[in-house]
Protein backbone atom coordinates (compact mmCIF):
# COMPACT_ATOMS: atom_id res chain seq x y z
CA UNK A 1 0.00 0.00 0.00
CA UNK A 2 1.00 3.36 -0.72
CA UNK A 3 -0.20 6.22 1.34
CA UNK A 4 1.12 9.79 0.40
CA UNK A 5 0.04 13.07 0.22
CA UNK A 6 0.44 15.64 -2.30
CA UNK A 7 0.82 19.13 -1.92
CA UNK A 8 -2.04 21.44 -3.15
CA UNK A 9 -1.76 22.06 -6.89
CA UNK A 10 -2.98 25.01 -8.33
CA UNK A 11 -4.12 23.44 -12.07
CA UNK A 12 -5.44 25.45 -15.12
CA UNK A 13 -8.69 24.30 -16.28
CA UNK A 14 -9.17 26.76 -18.80
CA UNK A 15 -7.09 30.08 -19.70
CA UNK A 16 -7.10 32.11 -16.72
CA UNK A 17 -8.89 29.86 -14.39
CA UNK A 18 -6.88 27.69 -12.06
CA UNK A 19 -8.20 25.34 -9.62
CA UNK A 20 -7.22 24.27 -6.22
CA UNK A 21 -6.30 20.31 -6.11
CA UNK A 22 -5.33 17.98 -3.65
CA UNK A 23 -4.28 14.37 -4.02
CA UNK A 24 -4.30 12.00 -0.88
CA UNK A 25 -5.05 8.37 -0.30
CA UNK A 26 -3.43 5.36 -1.75
CA UNK A 27 -2.22 6.49 -4.55
CA UNK A 28 -2.05 2.98 -6.12
CA UNK A 29 -5.82 2.20 -5.59
CA UNK A 30 -8.53 3.13 -7.55
CA UNK A 31 -9.42 6.98 -7.43
CA UNK A 32 -12.45 8.89 -5.97
CA UNK A 33 -13.23 12.64 -6.73
CA UNK A 34 -14.62 14.36 -4.08
CA UNK A 35 -17.17 17.52 -5.30
CA UNK A 36 -18.15 20.21 -3.20
CA UNK A 37 -21.65 21.75 -2.19
CA UNK A 38 -22.12 25.62 -2.79
CA UNK A 39 -19.95 27.80 -0.15
CA UNK A 40 -17.54 25.40 1.02
CA UNK A 41 -13.86 24.25 0.41
CA UNK A 42 -12.62 20.75 0.02
CA UNK A 43 -12.05 20.97 3.58
CA UNK A 44 -15.89 19.80 3.94
CA UNK A 45 -14.40 16.01 3.21
CA UNK A 46 -11.62 15.85 5.84
CA UNK A 47 -13.45 13.83 8.40
CA UNK A 48 -14.52 11.51 5.35
CA UNK A 49 -10.88 11.63 3.48
CA UNK A 50 -9.58 10.98 7.07
CA UNK A 51 -11.38 7.51 6.94
CA UNK A 52 -10.85 6.63 3.19
CA UNK A 53 -7.30 7.17 3.32
CA UNK A 54 -6.03 3.40 2.90
CA UNK A 55 -8.98 2.52 0.75
CA UNK A 56 -8.98 4.48 -2.31
CA UNK A 57 -6.41 7.22 -3.97
CA UNK A 58 -8.09 10.78 -2.40
CA UNK A 59 -8.91 13.68 -5.29
CA UNK A 60 -10.04 16.88 -3.54
CA UNK A 61 -10.47 20.55 -5.56
CA UNK A 62 -12.37 23.62 -4.59
CA UNK A 63 -15.28 24.41 -6.83
CA UNK A 64 -14.49 27.29 -9.26
CA UNK A 65 -15.31 30.26 -6.89
CA UNK A 66 -14.51 28.34 -3.59
CA UNK A 67 -11.74 28.09 -1.71
CA UNK A 68 -8.38 28.24 -2.97
CA UNK A 69 -9.61 28.02 -6.63
CA UNK A 70 -9.72 31.37 -9.01
CA UNK A 71 -13.47 32.95 -8.74
CA UNK A 72 -14.13 33.87 -12.41
CA UNK A 73 -16.47 36.63 -13.08
CA UNK A 74 -19.14 34.81 -15.33
CA UNK A 75 -19.20 31.57 -17.12
CA UNK A 76 -20.14 29.06 -14.56
CA UNK A 77 -22.36 26.71 -16.20
CA UNK A 78 -23.22 22.68 -15.15
CA UNK A 79 -21.53 21.76 -18.14
CA UNK A 80 -18.34 24.28 -16.98
CA UNK A 81 -17.85 22.33 -13.54
CA UNK A 82 -18.28 19.01 -15.08
CA UNK A 83 -15.43 19.71 -17.39
CA UNK A 84 -13.43 21.03 -14.63
CA UNK A 85 -13.65 17.92 -13.08
CA UNK A 86 -12.45 16.46 -16.49
CA UNK A 87 -9.62 18.69 -16.68
CA UNK A 88 -8.68 17.23 -12.91
CA UNK A 89 -8.70 14.35 -13.92
CA UNK A 90 -6.66 14.65 -17.46
CA UNK A 91 -4.10 16.51 -15.07
CA UNK A 92 -3.24 13.57 -12.81
CA UNK A 93 -3.31 11.29 -15.49
CA UNK A 94 -6.39 9.19 -14.02
CA UNK A 95 -8.51 7.65 -17.22
CA UNK A 96 -11.44 6.51 -14.34
CA UNK A 97 -12.69 7.38 -11.27
CA UNK A 98 -15.65 7.23 -8.78
CA UNK A 99 -17.36 10.66 -8.18
CA UNK A 100 -18.52 12.00 -5.17
CA UNK A 101 -20.62 14.91 -4.67
CA UNK A 102 -22.77 16.54 -2.04
CA UNK A 103 -25.67 19.12 -3.19
CA UNK A 104 -23.91 20.85 -6.23
CA UNK A 105 -21.27 18.58 -6.23
CA UNK A 106 -23.74 15.84 -6.54
CA UNK A 107 -25.43 17.44 -9.34
CA UNK A 108 -21.96 17.90 -11.13
CA UNK A 109 -21.36 14.41 -10.89
CA UNK A 110 -24.83 13.82 -12.62
CA UNK A 111 -23.68 15.62 -15.21
CA UNK A 112 -20.77 13.49 -15.51
CA UNK A 113 -22.58 10.21 -15.32
CA UNK A 114 -24.59 11.44 -18.35
CA UNK A 115 -22.06 13.06 -20.64
CA UNK A 116 -18.96 11.59 -19.77
CA UNK A 117 -19.36 8.07 -18.51
CA UNK A 118 -16.19 6.67 -20.23
CA UNK A 119 -14.21 8.52 -17.54
CA UNK A 120 -16.69 7.42 -14.49
CA UNK A 121 -16.68 4.51 -12.77
CA UNK A 122 -19.50 4.78 -10.66
CA UNK A 123 -21.25 7.88 -8.83
CA UNK A 124 -21.80 9.06 -5.15
CA UNK A 125 -24.70 11.59 -5.20
CA UNK A 126 -25.69 12.95 -1.71
CA UNK A 127 -27.50 15.44 -0.50
CA UNK A 128 -28.80 16.45 -3.84
CA UNK A 129 -31.49 16.63 -5.98
CA UNK A 130 -31.68 16.47 -10.41
CA UNK A 131 -32.62 19.88 -9.66
CA UNK A 132 -33.06 22.78 -7.34
CA UNK A 133 -36.45 24.84 -7.51
CA UNK A 134 -37.57 27.07 -7.07
CA UNK A 135 -35.68 29.22 -9.97
CA UNK A 136 -36.03 32.93 -8.29
CA UNK A 137 -34.79 31.78 -4.51
CA UNK A 138 -31.55 31.44 -6.08
CA UNK A 139 -31.49 34.63 -8.50
CA UNK A 140 -32.73 36.40 -5.38
CA UNK A 141 -29.12 34.97 -3.70
CA UNK A 142 -26.89 35.24 -6.33
CA UNK A 143 -27.97 39.12 -6.58
CA UNK A 144 -28.12 39.78 -2.78
CA UNK A 145 -24.02 38.03 -2.99
CA UNK A 146 -23.18 40.49 -6.07
CA UNK A 147 -24.52 43.76 -4.32
CA UNK A 148 -23.65 42.72 -0.13
CA UNK A 149 -21.35 39.80 0.05
CA UNK A 150 -22.34 36.31 1.43
CA UNK A 151 -22.32 36.99 4.59
CA UNK A 152 -25.63 36.68 5.17
CA UNK A 153 -26.19 33.24 4.16
CA UNK A 154 -23.60 32.13 6.80
CA UNK A 155 -25.94 31.51 9.75
CA UNK A 156 -29.07 30.20 8.14
CA UNK A 157 -26.89 27.67 5.63
CA UNK A 158 -25.63 26.15 9.10
CA UNK A 159 -28.99 25.67 10.22
CA UNK A 160 -29.79 23.98 7.16
CA UNK A 161 -26.63 22.04 6.77
CA UNK A 162 -26.03 20.02 10.13
CA UNK A 163 -29.36 19.38 13.27
CA UNK A 164 -29.13 21.66 15.88
CA UNK A 165 -28.07 18.79 17.91
CA UNK A 166 -24.75 18.75 15.87
CA UNK A 167 -23.97 22.09 16.43
CA UNK A 168 -24.84 22.00 19.84
CA UNK A 169 -22.03 19.83 20.46
CA UNK A 170 -19.44 20.04 17.53
CA UNK A 171 -18.93 24.08 17.91
CA UNK A 172 -15.16 24.20 16.37
CA UNK A 173 -16.37 22.66 13.06
CA UNK A 174 -19.33 24.30 12.89
CA UNK A 175 -17.12 27.78 12.80
CA UNK A 176 -15.21 26.14 10.44
CA UNK A 177 -17.82 25.51 8.33
CA UNK A 178 -19.00 28.72 8.63
CA UNK A 179 -15.68 30.57 7.76
CA UNK A 180 -15.62 28.65 4.23
CA UNK A 181 -19.13 30.25 3.70
CA UNK A 182 -17.61 33.77 4.89
CA UNK A 183 -14.77 32.93 2.71
CA UNK A 184 -16.80 32.13 -0.60
CA UNK A 185 -16.76 34.94 -3.16
CA UNK A 186 -19.36 36.50 -4.26
CA UNK A 187 -18.76 35.92 -7.87
CA UNK A 188 -18.45 32.29 -7.01
CA UNK A 189 -21.47 31.93 -4.75
CA UNK A 190 -24.00 33.99 -7.33
CA UNK A 191 -22.23 31.82 -10.30
CA UNK A 192 -23.13 28.51 -8.53
CA UNK A 193 -26.34 29.66 -7.47
CA UNK A 194 -26.98 30.49 -11.04
CA UNK A 195 -26.01 26.42 -11.98
CA UNK A 196 -28.43 25.63 -9.51
CA UNK A 197 -31.56 28.17 -11.07
CA UNK A 198 -30.94 26.21 -14.47
CA UNK A 199 -29.96 23.13 -14.15
CA UNK A 200 -32.52 19.66 -14.38
CA UNK A 201 -31.13 16.88 -15.27
CA UNK A 202 -33.76 14.68 -14.24
CA UNK A 203 -35.24 13.71 -18.08
CA UNK A 204 -31.38 12.43 -18.71
CA UNK A 205 -30.97 10.43 -15.21
CA UNK A 206 -31.76 7.12 -17.55
CA UNK A 207 -28.75 7.82 -19.61
CA UNK A 208 -26.12 7.08 -16.47
CA UNK A 209 -24.62 3.22 -17.17
CA UNK A 210 -22.34 2.80 -14.11
CA UNK A 211 -23.13 2.15 -10.21
CA UNK A 212 -24.29 4.40 -8.29
CA UNK A 213 -25.34 4.75 -4.61
CA UNK A 214 -27.70 7.69 -3.51
CA UNK A 215 -27.13 9.10 0.37
CA UNK A 216 -30.41 10.77 1.95
CA UNK A 217 -29.80 12.87 4.78
CA UNK A 218 -32.87 11.97 7.38
CA UNK A 219 -33.47 15.33 8.43
CA UNK A 220 -32.69 17.43 5.16
CA UNK A 221 -34.53 20.66 4.64
CA UNK A 222 -32.90 21.38 1.20
CA UNK A 223 -32.59 17.98 -0.28
CA UNK A 224 -35.39 15.61 1.41
CA UNK A 225 -34.70 12.19 1.29
CA UNK A 226 -37.18 12.62 -1.46
CA UNK A 227 -35.22 14.04 -3.56
CA UNK A 228 -33.35 11.56 -3.08
CA UNK A 229 -36.06 8.80 -4.05
CA UNK A 230 -36.38 10.51 -7.37
CA UNK A 231 -33.07 9.80 -8.45
CA UNK A 232 -33.16 6.21 -7.79
CA UNK A 233 -36.34 5.89 -9.62
CA UNK A 234 -34.60 7.33 -12.45
CA UNK A 235 -31.92 5.28 -12.69
CA UNK A 236 -32.23 1.44 -12.69
CA UNK A 237 -28.67 0.64 -10.99
CA UNK A 238 -29.01 3.10 -8.43
CA UNK A 239 -29.33 2.34 -4.58
CA UNK A 240 -30.49 4.14 -1.65
CA UNK A 241 -28.76 4.73 1.74
CA UNK A 242 -30.22 7.42 4.14
CA UNK A 243 -28.11 8.67 6.97
CA UNK A 244 -29.60 10.58 11.02
CA UNK A 245 -28.04 13.87 9.30
CA UNK A 246 -28.92 17.01 8.03
CA UNK A 247 -27.75 18.64 4.76
CA UNK A 248 -23.95 18.15 5.25
CA UNK A 249 -23.81 14.38 5.84
CA UNK A 250 -20.29 14.14 5.25
CA UNK A 251 -19.28 15.95 8.02
CA UNK A 252 -22.12 15.52 10.41
CA UNK A 253 -21.87 11.52 10.34
CA UNK A 254 -18.48 10.71 9.24
CA UNK A 255 -18.53 7.27 9.82
CA UNK A 256 -22.02 5.98 8.53
CA UNK A 257 -20.59 8.26 5.39
CA UNK A 258 -17.18 6.56 4.98
CA UNK A 259 -18.51 3.14 5.57
CA UNK A 260 -21.02 3.62 2.48
CA UNK A 261 -18.42 4.59 0.10
CA UNK A 262 -16.13 1.86 1.18
CA UNK A 263 -18.98 -0.68 0.61
CA UNK A 264 -19.53 1.01 -2.46
CA UNK A 265 -16.14 0.88 -3.78
CA UNK A 266 -16.29 -2.97 -2.26
CA UNK A 267 -19.66 -3.69 -4.45
CA UNK A 268 -17.74 -1.83 -7.44
CA UNK A 269 -15.12 -4.15 -7.55
CA UNK A 270 -17.25 -7.25 -7.24
CA UNK A 271 -18.78 -5.95 -10.60
CA UNK A 272 -15.51 -5.38 -12.69
CA UNK A 273 -14.17 -8.85 -11.67
CA UNK A 274 -17.44 -10.58 -12.98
Amino acid sequence: MNIAVRDVQNIEVEPGVRLAVSVSGALDKPAIVFSNSLAVSSGMWDEVTERLAPHACLVRYDTRGHGRSDAPLNGYTIETLGKDVLAVLDTFEIPRAVVCGVSLGGLTAMWLGIHASDRVGGLVLANTAASFPPEAMWRDRAATARSSGVSSFVQPSLERWVTAEYRGKHDARVAKLGAMIAGTSSAGYAGCCEVLATTNVLQDLSRISCPVRVVAGQHDPSTPPARAEEIVAAIPQADLVTLDAAHISCVEAPDAFAETVRDFLTLINTIDET
